[in-house]
């Protein structure tokens, strides 16, 4: 019986949080426990090492100035750069049924940028991205932003520009009211970033695996 199209396409799985909300570590975790499911799992993240992301990173830490508007649309064009390049494009992908995870997409950018312009106008932005692919899942780590920026002072010896205690608690704030009001659009899974690592481990993978349609009874917790 041959596969409809829908059992062929990838899935896309999407982690946000504020910084240092312990993304990078969960999705090194949960590609690890999927595999050993023997799935194939391709990792990516944004701003991307690409033209666009590599100037944009120059921003964030402050070697170029730059306006926040600008930034704002270069992430956009960094977004749609990640979506449909020739050689790792995220689109093409999912089309050929791989699982796609990604360390940030455009709810990253309506949490950031809201809070030097109207959401709306950054999510109008984002639009053809958004038509493009939205997530088939957004994992949010909720983690308090106090114990956040403790976690990034002991790591880090330099700061990027969004790395300040009041900005994260504005982000953490904005990623919220994100969600509320496209709510009707997205699949979002909010996850209790305070609860131990393995805790935060298994909500996660619990939530993929009802999104890859795996059966229950192949997790191994």
């Amino acid at each position: 019986m041959e596969k409809s199209d829908e059992q062929q396409r990838g899935r896309f799985i999407v982690f946000e949080g504020i910084d240092g909300s312990g993304k990078s570590t969960q999705i090194q975790m949960i590609s690890k426990r999927i595999q050993a499911l023997n799935l194939k799992v391709y990792t990516t993240f944004e701003p991307t090492a690409g033209p666009i992301g590599s100037l944009i990173r120059q921003m964030l830490s402050g070697k170029i100035k730059t306006d926040q508007r600008t930034l704002a649309l270069l992430f956009a064009a960094d977004r749609m750069d990640h979506l449909i390049n020739d050689e790792n494009g995220i689109r093409r992908k999912i089309d050929t049924g791989e699982l796609v995870i990604c360390d940030r997409y455009y709810f990253s950018s309506y949490a950031y940028h809201a809070q030097y312009m109207d959401m709306e106008w950054v999510i109008d932005a984002n639009s053809l991205n958004a038509g493009i692919l939205r997530p088939d899942l957004t994992v949010f780590i909720d983690a308090d932003p106090e114990k956040c920026f403790e976690r990034i002072k002991n790591n880090r010896s330099e700061f990027e520009m969004y790395e300040k205690i009041d900005i994260m608690k504005n982000v953490r704030i904005n990623y919220l009211k994100a969600f509320e009001h496209l709510k009707n659009y997205e699949r979002i899974a909010v996850i209790d970033g305070n609860d131990s690592m393995a805790h935060v481990g298994d909500a996660i993978f619990h939530e993929v695996m009802k999104t890859i349609n795996l059966a229950s009874e192949k997790a191994d917790f």
